[in-house]
């Protein structure tokens, strides 16, 4: 019997990995008391200092309102600094602090920890292939999108 490849559902398996993923990265991480929803809020505004919250919600995939709440966390807690934007009154850009950069160094170390252990096994050329694979996959996906609003 041969198998179609559009019949292989991996997609269950790409699933599976990305919660395992973050489960044991909520593990490593829980001593840091952050939600993963306000390590990943942390991790835009250190690449990216000076957002907005509604550009901040863009990169996260998240409501403005929910991105708000983990701001307000993350200010009480002192990784998070609003600023009056120059150009805007109504609005306020964010920025890491410098508490949150420590936090930021060791969570980095904890996701470095994660993927070794997760590519134990596997040669750097069946990583590569695999990157390239899924970037393909994910490029085919996009497309899909753009063909879908000119329908």
């Amino acid at each position: 019997m041969d198998i179609k490849l559009e019949d292989i559902s991996f997609g269950y398996l790409i699933n599976d990995v990305t919660l395992l993923f973050r489960k044991h990265f909520d593990r490593r991480a829980v001593r840091f008391g952050l939600t993963r929803a306000q390590w990943r809020a942390l991790k835009v505004l250190h690449r990216r200092p000076g957002l907005r919250q509604t550009e901040l919600a863009e990169f996260l995939e998240m409501e403005p309102i929910a991105v708000g709440r983990v701001i307000d966390r993350l200010q009480a807690a002192g990784f998070v600094e609003r600023r009056a934007d120059p150009a805007d009154r109504r609005c306020w850009r964010l920025y890491d602090t410098e508490q949150s950069r420590g936090v930021i160094d060791d969570m980095e170390d904890i996701a470095r920890s994660i993927r070794r252990d997760a590519t134990t096994g596997i040669s750097r050329e069946e990583l590569e292939q695999l990157m390239a694979t899924l970037e393909r996959m994910k490029e085919n996906l996009q497309s899909l999108e753009g063909a879908a609003s000119t329908a």
